[in-house]
């Protein structure tokens, strides 16, 4: 645990779609200061932050492929964006690694960190538990989604409730904008046949994904969920040829997916996480569409009150789908100073203060 009252060293670790927002970030943020980047891609290596996060301006801190020089830094934190969805176990290595070296870590994944019980073996959450004792660094997984969109938003709301049936979180977005290839083609499948089965899909898998969603608002809640959680899947095709900056998706192919993964206590559903993924305006118009442009996310909670509450957002100079990586981006920048100040070991939503822009008003 490190005091917040002073300025931060970080190094951000990569410069893909939420790395160089993250750049960005810490850039404008008044009590943090970037001391070092690391990049996976030769190219990237030895170019200034500031170009490769496209602020047109050098930061003065090369881009580096030496993980070994970033961690001799001994920054006080690392702000990690690296691609974890294909690499998962990897990355928790990484990860329980800089906390093992003393390095306190927010992290937007692998995402089942967010709230790792009953997805991770209890001898892999009592190593990151014995690290946090022994160096005091805290490592804090979180995001818009799984994040902000369905942890702290949906907790607070239910603060306004005298009765709680259901609580749902939503994500109802258009995908084609979104720049993920990997995610897009061989995780979700759009744009392969039909027949094709990527890995999301298999039983359990969704469960481990965002399991730690479900589990989390139900712990906030107080209360126990049945195991195992229910998984509901409704996938159909592109009914005509739809242009998508991941790859276009031709007709008769996977162009939309509709899922739920639904906690439940007795057998009566509680807390359920579902996303409404298209790639084109109106596929699926029976599903459930954004209040706003392409895309956002909503808190329905059913009980007394009935409420709903629904969050969109959009780029300055792009589409909801940029937003999405600066929200998440953000959502790190800000929680750090917190997360560094906090108890060794792992650090959950439910364990942060308020987090706040504190510092980001323009001047």
């Amino acid at each position: 645990m490190v005091s917040a009252n002073r300025t931060l060293r970080v190094v951000v670790w990569s410069t893909g779609t939420i790395g160089r927002h993250a750049i960005a970030g810490i850039d404008a943020h008044p009590h943090l200061e970037l001391v070092g980047v690391w990049v996976s891609n030769p190219e990237k290596d030895g170019k200034d932050a500031g170009i490769l996060a496209d602020l047109g301006r050098e930061l003065g801190v090369l881009a580096t492929m030496d993980r070994d020089a970033l961690i001799a830094l001994k920054p006080d934190a690392i702000l990690h964006t690296a691609m974890a969805d294909d690499r998962v176990l990897e990355c928790i290595e990484d990860l329980f690694g800089f906390v093992e070296a003393g390095i306190n870590v927010v992290s937007s994944g692998p995402v089942l960190l967010q709230w790792p019980e009953k997805i991770l073996p209890p001898d892999m959450l009592e190593r990151l538990a014995e690290a946090g004792r022994t160096t005091g660094a805290s490592l804090h997984v979180n995001g818009i989604d799984p994040g902000f969109a369905n942890d702290v938003l949906p907790l607070a709301l239910t603060s306004l409730s005298q009765r709680i049936d259901e609580v749902r979180v939503m994500e109802i977005a258009d995908y084609s904008t979104y720049y993920q290839p990997v995610v897009m083609g061989d995780m979700f499948g759009f744009g392969r046949p039909m027949d094709f089965k990527p890995l999301l899909w298999e039983p359990g898998i969704l469960t481990m994904a965002w399991g730690s969603v479900v589990r989390q608002i139900a712990s906030g809640l107080d209360i126990v969920l049945d195991e195992p959680l229910t998984e509901e899947v409704d996938r159909r095709a592109a009914d005509v040829d739809t242009p998508s900056v991941s790859g276009d998706i031709a007709a008769g192919t996977m162009g939309a997916v509709r899922f739920q993964l639904i906690g439940k206590v007795d057998g009566v559903a509680r807390v359920v996480l579902e996303h409404v993924t298209r790639t084109a305006e109106g596929q699926a118009p029976e599903w459930p569409t954004p209040a706003e442009g392409g895309g956002g996310y909503r808190v329905v909670v059913t009980g007394e009150p009935m409420m709903q509450l629904d969050l969109t957002h959009r780029g300055e100079h792009g589409d909801h789908n940029v937003s999405g990586m600066i929200t998440t981006a953000q959502r790190l920048v800000n929680a750090l100073p917190h997360v560094v100040a906090a108890e060794g070991g792992l650090v959950t939503a439910l364990d942060l203060p308020l987090v706040t822009g504190r510092g980001l008003v323009a001047k």
